[in-house]
């Protein structure tokens, strides 16, 4: 089964800021933490339940170099990306994403 990834628009813009933050921290890291987040967009649309449940159907499978997470659930054959979420800041506050 192929499964359409989309983002929320408020985790694209976390993903962007997200870039953006370490771009300026060090030129090329941004690209690095690209990297990394394809990487894990890649292996949930091939294995939708590769990552643990988070809280009802929303899973959140860890970047391998960040200390970040995707926040996503699987709807029919649609990947919905509802946070990219720093490991060390508020828990749960997109629970409102749908």
């Amino acid at each position: 089964m192929t499964f359409l990834v989309r983002f929320h628009a408020e985790a694209e813009s976390e993903l962007n800021e997200a870039v953006d933050y370490l771009n300026g921290e060090s030129p090329g890291l941004g690209e690095i933490f690209l990297n990394d987040i394809q990487h894990a967009i890649n292996l949930i649309t091939d294995y939708p339940e590769v990552a643990p449940i988070l809280k009802g159907r929303v899973r959140r499978k860890l970047l391998r170099k960040f200390p970040y997470s995707l926040a996503y659930s699987v709807v029919g054959e649609e990947i919905r990306i509802l946070a990219v979420m720093h490991q060390h800041r508020r828990p749960f506050y997109w629970r409102h994403r749908n």
